[in-house]
């Protein structure tokens, strides 16, 4: 007990007292009995084989084979006394009959008589004895003529075809390996039937597959002996064990106190009605219900009481579980069925997987868009109500990268304006006034998304000393720019189709692109957008010769342009409420209260370094919940965001998800996320450097807000230009890290001389 005491000691070791127990002849451990005699099986464990009921289905059957096999290195031969029930497990092939009722007896006999295995004594020499058959192997681990431990292994279809010598070698091999710690830096003896292994150690192995075998044992001591098949008995039967099938258990999630399950069946009064029912033979009970060891089952499913404590750990560890991995609710309730039954479960696991705050965070709902299609009015005056948006991501043409488009609501007139990187408001202003206020004056009201340009207090000033109204759309939802989003589409697909070829000389053909849109017929005017500003059809294309005009009075043609505009009024109002009728037919109508709580679905945030972080993929599909401040207008809600958010806080309602059951959780913050869903940090702590392939510094930025394992590794010089007050050289934390400096960049500048 000293050298215990000392050996715990010098490892920092500590010992429960409460657990200990200390000059006790046998210790019980994981259904064993070890004493100064050996290990035996634990007589309560066998008590309950003896006593253990005539199995009547699979089910039964399996748990038979599975308490006795956890005992099976105690018997020999187990594999043949067990062999007629494991072909019951076959599918479709339970039918007890007398070999099985013989074989399930004699396995009852095997498991009362079964022996004493002798402890390991390390100051001794082991001896191995083994053999192999054309299906399997065998082994017996010995010291002092007695067993310590029975080991048998069914080859594979692949090895029952190796020659003789290598299934007896295998046997070795793998007989050593299964009992490496006894083994291992002690001499031993390994007794065989296959004479030729006797020289083992001696011959010269040519073979690369026995070379293989041989190169396993190596750091192991030993000697082969050769003991023939007759005198080495147990070996020889442990390979000779007839193939048992391989069956699957399954098994629960968490381990159920039987015992927790039992009393609160007792106490409840439908279940105790239940089982008086059972044990009085009544023909009106309900034949799905059985008692198998004491325990009541429903269709072969332990039955727990509706009340039971269990309950909320069960659904924890069946969905929340890697196991249960938030399935949804058919699935939940078909893993927890095959398993267990109590009433109404299928209303509780319901509940449980709608009210889960994870899933509501991160699974997409399945269904039609939420909010009916509201289209804005329409204008009454050509130009006087316009929209615009930015055509980006063009190959540079003559300098020019970006398209401005102004498009008028009424007649759908468009200006296709090209733009130099980079831009500014006033940039985007001063073209505005050129090109569209220089034809058509301010506008009253002008719809656009909300980029930066459009959000400038530049921008929002100039209009506001112009009389005009900004409408910009909700936050993350572009649809309310409709319009100018249909003739980006048109625009980049006419530049797409004439210069494919050529794709730097767009800017060549955006004044053919303007002119084809202005004269193309629009099904919902009825005409082209020139006829309608101008009151006349487009000037043709193709001469048709010396022709003779009539003129008309200028009363005339104003009266026909008023029916032009009525009739154009008309054409539109047909055309939306017949857009908005085929729209609706794939939107739902979801309506929320103030004070709802609310996810809210955007961007997955990232953090804003100068790389694109990868985890986007798993980042959450909402962020929340957060409280409904104010209704604004039929389609879009006010939440209460946290405070110092950057991002407008109006969404439309398909941003939003309405939370299920009541959570009291701390909302996740979106204080540094901007206009364009962006995360704006910035860095705090350099935590370390390295050199890349192409010899270029990066250094690992943590980021403010974010924790260490969230840092990211960028280029030295881009943090140095982004962040010009960062001192890199000041920040960097060499703790637990490289004991190197970071490098030290000396910039200079070359004079040239000047030229006499």
């Amino acid at each position: 007990m000293e050298i215990v005491f000392l050996v715990l000691r010098k490892h920092e070791l500590f010992a429960n007292r409460k657990k200990c127990s200390f000059g006790l002849a046998k210790v019980e451990y994981l259904g064993h009995l070890i004493s100064n005699k050996g290990v035996e099986v634990d007589p309560e464990k066998i008590k309950a084989i003896t006593n253990w009921p005539k199995p009547t289905n699979v089910r039964e059957t399996r748990g038979f084979l599975g308490l006795t096999g956890y005992y099976r290195k105690f018997v020999h031969h187990y594999g043949t006394l067990a062999a007629p029930l494991t072909q019951l497990l076959k599918k479709g092939g339970f039918k007890w009959n007398a070999e099985a009722e013989q074989a399930f007896e004699k396995l009852k006999e095997a498991m009362i008589a079964l022996p004493i295995l002798a402890l390991p004594m390390f100051d001794k020499p082991f001896e191995i004895e083994t053999d192999a058959s054309g299906y399997g192997i065998g082994a017996v681990l010995i010291q002092n003529k007695r067993p310590i431990a029975f080991y048998s292994h069914t080859l594979a279809n692949r090895d029952r075809g190796r020659p003789v010598y290598e299934r007896e070698l295998m046997a070795v091999v793998l007989a050593v390996q299964r009992w490496r710690p006894y083994l291992l830096g002690n001499r031993f003896v390994v007794r065989t039937d296959q004479k030729s292994l006797k020289f083992l150690l001696e011959q010269r192995v040519v073979q690369p597959q026995y070379q293989r075998w041989l190169a396993k044992l190596l750091g192991y001591t030993f000697d082969v002996e050769y003991k023939s098949g007759v005198e080495n008995k147990a070996a020889d039967a442990l390979s000779r064990v007839t193939p048992t099938i391989q069956t699957h258990t399954v098994t629960t999630p968490i381990s159920l106190d039987l015992q927790v399950i039992k009393e609160e069946v007792e106490k409840d009064t439908r279940l105790m009605k239940i089982i008086a029912g059972l044990n009085s033979d009544d023909d009106q009970q309900d034949n799905k219900f059985n008692i198998c060891n004491g325990m009541l089952k429903y269709k072969d499913r332990l039955v727990i009481s509706q009340s039971s404590k269990l309950i909320p750990q069960v659904l924890h560890s069946y969905h929340d579980s890697a196991v249960g991995g938030h399935s949804g609710f058919l699935r939940t309730y078909k893993r927890i069925a095959g398993e267990l039954y109590w009433k109404g479960m299928k209303t509780v696991i319901k509940k449980y997987c709608a009210e889960c705050l994870i899933c509501q965070r991160n699974k997409t709902l399945c269904l039609s868009p939420a909010g009916l299609l509201l289209p804005l009015n329409i204008p009454t005056l050509i130009w006087n109500d316009i929209s615009m948006d930015f055509v980006e991501g063009l190959p540079k043409a003559a300098g020019f990268e970006v398209i401005f488009v102004v498009v008028d609501r009424l007649s759908k007139y468009a200006h296709f304006l090209p733009l130099k990187h980079p831009y500014s408001a006033k940039t985007v202003a001063d073209l505005f006034v050129k090109e569209v206020v220089r034809l058509h004056g301010f506008p009253t009201s002008i719809v656009s998304d909300r980029d930066r340009v459009f959000l400038s207090n530049f921008w929002k000033e100039m209009f506001r000393l112009a009389g005009t109204k900004l409408n910009r759309s909700s936050a993350y939802h572009p649809q309310s720019d409709g319009q100018t989003e249909v003739v980006n589409r048109g625009v980049e697909m006419y530049l797409r189709c004439l210069c494919n070829d050529k794709p730097k000389e767009w800017i060549k053909w955006i004044a053919w692109a303007e002119y084809w849109y202005n004269t193309t017929f629009q099904r919902a005017l009825g005409m082209t957008p020139f006829q309608v500003v101008y009151g006349r059809k487009p000037p043709p294309l193709l001469s048709y010769g010396t022709q003779v005009t009539s003129n008309a009075t200028l009363d005339e043609q104003l009266r026909e342009r008023d029916k032009m505009i009525l009739s154009l009024r008309e054409h539109l109002r047909l055309a939306q409420d017949q857009m908005k009728k085929q729209a609706d037919k794939k939107r739902r109508d979801v309506e929320y209260e103030v004070g709802d709580h609310v996810f809210l679905k955007i961007r997955p945030y990232r953090q804003l370094s100068l790389r694109r972080k990868r985890n986007e993929k798993l980042s959450a599909k909402y962020f929340g919940p957060y409280k409904i401040l104010e209704r604004i207008g039929p389609v879009a809600y006010k939440l209460e965001l946290p405070e110092g958010t950057l991002i407008h806080p109006v969404f439309h309602v398909s941003q939003l998800k309405k939370l299920v059951g009541e959570h009291i959780n701390v909302q996740p913050t979106v204080q540094q996320l901007d206009e364009n869903f962006v995360w704006t940090t910035h860095p705090v702590e350099v935590l370390d450097y390295r050199q890349n392939k192409a010899k270029e510094w990066e250094v690992m930025i943590r980021w403010e807000g974010l924790s260490n394992h969230e840092a990211t590794w960028e280029q030295y010089d881009d943090i140095a230009n982004k962040y010009p007050n960062f001192h890199l050289e000041d920040k960097v934390s060499l703790e637990g890290r490289s004991n190197v400096r970071p490098p030290i960049l000396f910039q200079y500048s070359r004079k040239n001389k000047r030229k006499n």
